[in-house]
């Protein structure tokens, strides 16, 4: 399926309104994808034949969250959902930073496949999620998808999220249990927001971190 013909069987779809530039460095992502994901399982096999919708259009969808958001920090970028998504729709602008971190070798490789032919402003990291937060200054917005429990998320993104940092996390139909979990150590401001592209599916919004009182 090509970016077009998802756009026609699509009600909402984030990529509607991309120029014609952007939409190429999507199918030349789509393509690398296709090459690479065989090889070193990029993501779960039973969804890479649905790559526009589950993969592309769900990343896609966070910029309608965030509109105005330059600097975005994406944890665990594994395939490049959501981070390379973001790079490739914010690549005509000069002043955006997208930075990618992964510490697994092959999935690294795929990323700077992706950042040679797609978006050459992305910024990776290939190192491990504790040794970035801790040096790289706070992103507006924090992304991660399909990478840890809430609670596991806060911890690592903290020194961020309690510094004036965003978060926008996928979740499936566990996030309430997960929330509810967080809530014994965090105290912290939340929107849930329905996901335009899964039924099943949130996007946690989450600001203002701050540690439970003793």
């Amino acid at each position: 399926m090509t970016i077009e013909s998802f756009s026609a069987q699509n009600g909402h779809d984030p990529l509607a309104d991309v120029s014609r530039e952007t939409r190429r460095r999507l199918e030349d992502f789509a393509a690398l994808y296709g090459k690479w994901s065989p090889r070193i399982n990029l993501t779960a096999p039973s969804t890479q034949k649905d790559f526009w919708r589950r993969h592309v259009a769900d990343s896609a969808q966070l910029l309608e969250l965030a509109p105005d958001a330059l600097h975005w920090a994406d944890l665990g970028s594994g395939g490049g959902f959501p981070g390379m998504v973001i790079a490739i729709l914010l690549q005509d602008r000069p002043d955006a930073r997208v930075e990618l971190v992964e510490s697994n070798r092959k999935k690294t490789a795929f990323l700077q496949a992706v950042k040679a032919q797609c978006a050459p402003s992305a910024i990776i990291h290939a190192e491990r999620i504790e040794q970035v937060v801790g040096r790289i200054a706070a992103p507006q917005i924090v992304t991660a998808r399909a990478l840890a429990a809430l609670p596991a998320l806060l911890s690592m993104t903290a020194p961020w999220l309690r510094h004036g940092s965003r978060a926008l996390f996928h979740k499936g139909r566990g996030y309430a249990a997960e929330i509810e979990e967080s809530h014994a150590n965090w105290d912290f401001d939340l929107l849930i927001h329905q996901s335009r592209i899964d039924a099943d599916s949130v996007i946690l919004e989450i600001s203002n971190l701050r540690p439970k009182p003793d």
